[in-house]
């Protein structure tokens, strides 16, 4: 998007606009630093703050994922396709988010093929699960992400 159109959909003048940001790219950063602070950095202060129970926290982690902007994870995603540097971020935040997911799950799971595999699966049910339209035969979405949740945080599941 051009700074003018921009610019003019924000209601600003193009100077007002580069009174805010120095240009176009400066816009784009800031955009990609509050989403990766949000979104990531922000969640985990704040699970890590709550309580020391690994379980609990990721419980905590699967109950603040509905308040996440799943249209702007959506619309980032899309973009990293088609931006190289974009993409690059992308990769730095599931790196992040990751590998916060298995520090967690390592603390309740020995084997590093467990702790990759729920790791996996936790972080696509917290991106993915958003973007599938199906029903669930007489459960409500969230009782069936809730039941995903306790699969992997069960300590026989291994």
């Amino acid at each position: 998007m051009r700074v003018e159109t921009l610019a003019a959909s924000l209601g600003v003048s193009k100077g007002g606009f580069y009174w805010h940001f120095k240009d176009r790219q400066a816009l784009l950063e800031e955009m990609l630093d509050s989403w990766e602070q949000a979104g990531t950095e922000d969640v985990i202060a704040r699970v890590e703050s709550d309580t020391p129970n690994p379980r609990a926290k990721l419980q905590q982690l699967f109950e603040l994922s509905p308040t996440a902007d799943f249209d702007v994870e959506l619309a980032l995603r899309d973009w990293a396709r088609r931006d190289g540097e974009v993409a690059a971020r992308l990769q730095r935040v599931d790196d992040r988010r990751m590998a916060f997911l298995r520090s967690l799950f390592g603390q309740f799971c020995a084997d590093e093929n467990d702790v990759e595999a729920r790791s996996m699966l936790a972080y696509s049910l917290l991106i993915g699960s958003y973007f599938i339209a199906v029903q669930h035969a007489g459960r409500s979405r969230s009782q069936v992400l809730q039941l995903a949740v306790d699969r992997l945080l069960d300590e026989s599941w291994s």
